[in-house]
């Protein structure tokens, strides 16, 4: 399965990981299907933003709502890893919802794509999915 995503919305997420070297970024994927369109940056809430993510609920819901008014759908979100490898955490896999949303990791300078699914290959929780720029 491929996920598709221009080179500027690539470049834009490369940038702002490399912009926080101490925080973890993160925000959603608006699109349609298999393609990201847009990245909604969010403020990250955790507790613990050096080494987890969560994304700002007020912006979640804003998004979910304009979703349902015709907007763009919520397809996924992505987060960084600035100290890290460009793969899913064992955290990761704890915190995410089998429901099939696209995560983006950005870390070392790259960026991978990956299902959230029960029993997925990695963590028992996320299947890789091809990134190709469009």
């Amino acid at each position: 399965m491929t996920v598709t995503i221009s080179s500027d919305t690539l470049d834009f997420l490369l940038i702002t990981a490399a912009a926080s070297p101490d925080r973890e970024v993160c925000g959603l994927l608006l699109g349609q299907g298999d393609r990201i369109d847009r990245l909604v940056p969010c403020t990250n809430v955790a507790a613990e933003p050096w080494h987890r993510f969560e994304i700002d609920p007020a912006a979640l819901i804003a998004a979910h709502r304009a979703a349902r008014g015709g907007g763009a759908a919520v397809i996924g979100h992505y987060h960084s890893h600035p100290t890290g490898l460009a793969e899913p955490s064992p955290r990761d896999a704890a915190d995410a919802a089998p429901d099939g949303s696209i995560w983006l990791i950005a870390g070392g300078g790259r960026v991978t794509a990956w299902r959230a699914v029960a029993a997925g290959e990695r963590h028992g929780r996320f299947d890789p999915l091809a990134l190709a720029c469009a």
